[in-house]
């Protein structure tokens, strides 16, 4: 997936950008620990909760907003 970058929402949430500048997905702080919630857009631009190209590491959870950790697992091949 290449560079991933985060931009904050606000204190419980920031977005997951692609260095293209899509949003592929939302980190949120539940429970004090930094959830990921994938997101897509299907051909009519709708969005899909859960979908899109990082789909397979939708909730996967991050201890800190440490961006080298985040882009190093959510870019891990399977």
């Amino acid at each position: 997936m290449k560079q991933l970058t985060l931009s904050r929402v606000n204190d419980l949430v920031y977005r997951v950008l692609t260095a293209q500048g899509e949003h592929v997905g939302n980190l949120k702080l539940i429970n004090a620990v930094w959830k990921f919630k994938a997101i897509g857009a299907d051909a009519q631009g709708e969005v899909i909760p859960g979908g899109g190209p990082l789909t397979h590491r939708h909730n996967m959870t991050f201890s800190t907003l440490d961006v080298a950790e985040i882009n190093t697992r959510l870019n891990a091949a399977d």
